[in-house]
């Protein structure tokens, strides 16, 4: 298997870009103005014919990863449409690579993200993925902010 690492460390508050075709925009930022080791890329960039997404993650967390909280919100041209929490990482019988990582450790993992599960309409959205590392969402481990830019119906 051929691989190539590397890390980025972004600046705060700067904006990464992820892609661009003709009929898909996405990007990120961070939400926090802590610098971060992190690396995220999408393949292939389009939202036709429901692709599945190809993703690859590499990140240095800054804390332990017992446990893991994600909160995922989004927007569609200014609308909430999405608010979905879920508990990835427990500490018994976790099923995800990232549970149980160490402050410090690499995080380098690919995983699918089936978009032939959802139609993404001509619009803007924007998403908040965020991740903590308690059950009452206080510790705040990574936040991050996507906009993607739908440029064209499916239909």
């Amino acid at each position: 298997m051929f691989g190539l690492l590397f890390f980025i460390l972004f600046t705060p508050g700067a904006s990464e870009f992820l892609c661009m075709s003709s009929d898909l925009e996405m990007s990120y930022t961070f939400c926090d103005s802590t610098p971060h080791a992190f690396m995220f890329n999408l393949t292939p960039c389009s939202t036709m014919n429901k692709p599945i997404w190809k993703a690859a993650l590499t990140w240095i967390p800054g804390s332990d990863i017992t446990f893991l909280k994600i909160i995922f919100k989004v927007w569609y041209n200014s609308a909430k449409v999405l608010h979905w929490k879920e508990v990835l990482c427990s500490g018994a019988d976790d099923e995800y690579a990232v549970c149980g990582m160490l402050k410090g450790e690499t995080i380098a993992t690919t995983f699918d993200i089936k978009g032939a599960r959802m139609e993404f309409p001509k619009g803007n959205y924007r998403i908040i993925l965020q991740g903590f590392s308690d059950e009452s969402e206080n510790n705040m481990v990574v936040c991050l902010n996507f906009t993607m830019i739908v440029k064209q119906d499916i239909f």
